[in-house]
């Protein structure tokens, strides 16, 4: 068997000699360790504050041609502890995070088809999610073409739970069902770059399927349609940024209409500027983002936007109270926010950041006033392929947070109990990423 692994190794490596290809193998070791104490909801009263690491195993091959390119991932996500030491078995896991193909067929098109993420400007509509340890991927097939600092993107995804030989009914499952798991993706990206100015515009389409509506045995006639049909959400608007000298701008506006479900429409909208300014080694930043919250007084739609596949986590402080699991069709949110990241080193910052919280819309005599948090992050590059991050984040949590329904708690999967005055909500982490290439290969054609 050693002997059969080392012939193939060898024809493989002298294939890629003769055609100029390359092949790069690269791993990811990821531990990060939390102390969550009113992390994602307001502490609950004498709730007892958590403590574990998680981490990121991945195997990463990338193999290229003149004008093809694929690469596999590999990837394990566990909990220390969640296998018993003497275990003949991993749990479920591991899985392939992605494998996909890109083909170039000239003057700058390509298609690109398989498990992949979608990543695009800020990542506030589309993105990798990398914070996560399980991170993001879709199942499409994109049109690509690139040229002369312009870009386009058209992608396209039909999902199933499996084969069938009968209809196209789709069950989703896993967190976020109303939001996150559709049957059904197409968009359409546009880019350009100018020298100091680009410009993004989006077209997203989602289709969700419908739950069945059995028909009344007693009323026949009742029109309920036991077939489920798909509801189809668009999403547009466009990111745009300018950069000149030390002075960065960026603004992001987008509008949501279309079909919530099958009785429920969809109108909302998100806007955002950030405004950047460079002294020196220290980066400062100004910043401002609404997000629309549902109108209680209509009852055919809801106007709460929702900024469905994006890195969520980077945006509206990093507790994670806003749209990373939580706040879906809610009251919306104001995001006043301020940073600084100073250089502390030849190879180390530190990222400071505060974020005031309100409602976007008034719910019954809810105090707008939902929370004031803090986050710090300290990164050191140890060697080009480890770095270092250690966070604390500390959220003062206002009435209006506490009064908000559906905000769920500790292990129940309800309402949540709210807290005593002064209750301590805090988190913090360290996460150490290495990132090591173990097999690099280049050689250009043979003659």
């Amino acid at each position: 068997m050693k002997n059969n692994l080392t012939l193939i190794a060898t024809f493989l490596l002298s294939t890629i000699g003769m055609f100029g290809q390359e092949l790069s193998i690269d791993a990811e070791i990821r531990p990060r360790t939390e102390y969550l104490h009113g992390f994602q909801d307001p502490t609950a009263k004498d709730a007892e504050p958590s403590f574990f690491t998680t981490q990121r195993t991945a195997l990463k091959a990338t193999f290229k041609d003149e004008n093809f390119s694929s690469y596999i991932s590999l990837q394990d996500v566990s909990t220390w502890g969640d296998r018993p030491q003497l275990a003949t078995t991993d749990g479920s896991s591991f899985r392939i995070q992605e494998g996909w193909a890109r083909l170039g067929f000239g003057d700058g098109w390509a298609v690109k088809l398989g498990r992949q993420p979608l990543s695009y400007d800020d990542q506030r509509i589309l993105g990798a999610l990398g914070w996560a340890q399980q991170a993001r991927t879709h199942d499409a097939a994109l049109l690509q073409y690139g040229k002369d600092g312009f870009a386009l993107d058209a992608g396209f995804s039909f999902n199933q739970n499996g084969p069938s030989n009968f209809n196209t009914s789709y069950t989703p499952s896993g967190p976020g069902v109303p939001v996150f798991q559709y049957k059904t993706l197409q968009f359409l990206r546009l880019h350009k770059k100018w020298e100091t100015f680009s410009g993004s515009f989006l077209f997203l389409n989602n289709g969700f399927q419908d739950a069945a509506l059995p028909i009344d045995p007693a009323n026949p006639d009742s029109g309920n349609d036991p077939t489920p049909g798909v509801s189809q959400r668009q999403t547009t608007g466009v990111h745009l940024k300018y950069k000149e000298g030390a002075f960065g701008l960026s603004v992001n506006g987008y509008y949501q209409f279309g079909e919530f479900s099958k009785t429920l429409d969809i109108a909302g909208y998100l806007g955002a500027i950030d405004m950047t300014y460079k002294t020196g080694s220290t980066l400062l930043g100004l910043g401002f983002e609404t997000i629309s919250g549902d109108d209680k007084t209509t009852t055919d739609k809801t106007e709460a936007f929702f900024p469905l596949f994006g890195t969520n986590h980077k945006f509206n402080g990093f507790m994670d109270y806003f749209y990373v699991g939580r706040h879906a069709n809610n009251v919306g949110l104001n995001d006043f926010n301020a940073k600084a990241v100073f250089k502390t080193g030849e190879k180390s910052k530190l990222l400071t950041k505060i974020h005031y919280f309100t409602a976007a819309e008034q719910l019954n005599d809810l105090d707008t006033n939902l929370a004031t948090e803090i986050d710090l992050v300290f990164t050191q590059k140890i060697k080009p392929y480890i770095t270092l991050n250690i966070g604390y984040s500390h959220a003062f949590v206002g009435d209006g947070l506490n009064q908000l329904p559906n905000r769920r708690g500790p292990g129940t999967g309800g309402a949540l109990t709210p807290g005593a005055e002064g209750d301590t909500n805090n988190w913090g982490w360290a996460m150490l990423t290495i990132k090591p290439n173990l097999i690099k290969w280049k050689k250009t054609a043979t003659p």
